[in-house]
């Protein structure tokens, strides 16, 4: 899996992604926290019509390797939940940034994202781990 990361996304420390169009955000995780992940087995996700806050957890993922908490990059009400990816976890590596995506979220502030990283600054992160 080629790890890129989008310049149109904004990203988090903890791997997580927001797609913003118009007010809403596409939520996933990145190619790098795939990769780190291995095999994964098991996506647990908020339902329809749940708030998620920003910093806030809103979930789990889990691989052969590890369990790791999903952080909400944005805060908002949820309107699509990508149930494929529950159905079908081992699929999140095959595409992160397009069908592989986990929830739609309908936000209450853009400016919530400003403080999070740039593409640019996502890979320089990266690169030193």
């Amino acid at each position: 899996m080629a790890l890129d990361y989008p310049d149109d996304l904004k990203y988090l420390d903890s791997h997580e992604y927001a797609r913003l169009d118009g007010d809403i955000a596409t939520i996933g995780i990145t190619a790098f926290a795939i990769n780190q992940l291995g095999d994964i087995v098991f996506l647990d996700l908020p339902g329809m019509g749940d708030a998620i806050t920003k910093g806030e957890r809103f979930g789990t993922i889990e691989s052969v390797k590890a369990v790791e908490d999903l952080y909400a990059p944005i805060t908002g009400t949820i309107i699509e939940v990508n149930s494929d990816m529950i159905d079908e976890p081992e699929k999140i590596g095959d595409d992160p940034y397009g069908d592989s995506w986990f929830l739609k979220v309908r936000i209450q502030d853009a400016g919530e994202l400003d403080d999070a990283l740039t593409a640019d600054m996502y890979r320089s992160k990266i690169e030193g781990m």
